[in-house]
């Protein structure tokens, strides 16, 4: 498969990840996200199948902000995908990477610590669609197939 292939499917993930956070912010209580998340996640924190208003209130608000921040997560890699990671450039791909590790791995311990599976599951599918593109194109990315900066002289010696 072919570079563009791979960037198109880096751009698709991230307007998934935008779709999906927005929906998050905005319908975490509706009957998708009570099928998909809640009915996933509350057993593991509550004994009660219904949970009092101000749980739900809490859920509300921090299953909100995750939703933001999801969403502007898959802002910054459709850019990244679009632009940079589309002209080859070494820093994008390595931008990827380490953000997409530095996001999954406390992510998925802490999801595991406390239970959660689902969302360690959820974590890893994300992290596959996101690592496959960039573990298949590593080597276009190759620090001898950049082009390099010449070395300026600094100032005052040294």
């Amino acid at each position: 498969m072919s570079f563009d292939f791979w960037t198109r499917w880096l751009l698709v993930v991230a307007i998934f990840l935008v779709i999906f956070g927005l929906a998050l912010a905005f319908l975490n209580q509706s009957l998708f996200f009570e099928v998909l998340f809640n009915s996933n996640v509350d057993p593991v924190f509550w004994d009660t199948a219904f949970l009092p208003q101000a749980a739900r209130e809490f859920q509300r608000w921090a299953y909100g902000v995750l939703g933001a921040t999801v969403a502007g997560w898959g802002v910054c890699l459709a850019f990244l995908a679009h632009y940079p990671f589309r002209r080859k450039e070494v820093w994008a791909w390595n931008c990827m990477l380490a953000g997409i590790l530095v996001w999954y791995l406390p992510d998925t311990i802490l999801s595991m610590r406390s239970g959660v599976v689902f969302n360690a599951v959820f974590n890893t599918l994300l992290l596959i669609l996101v690592c496959l593109p960039l573990a298949v194109t590593r080597r276009t990315f190759s620090r001898s197939a950049a082009p390099r900066r010449p070395r300026t002289a600094r100032k005052g010696g040294a």
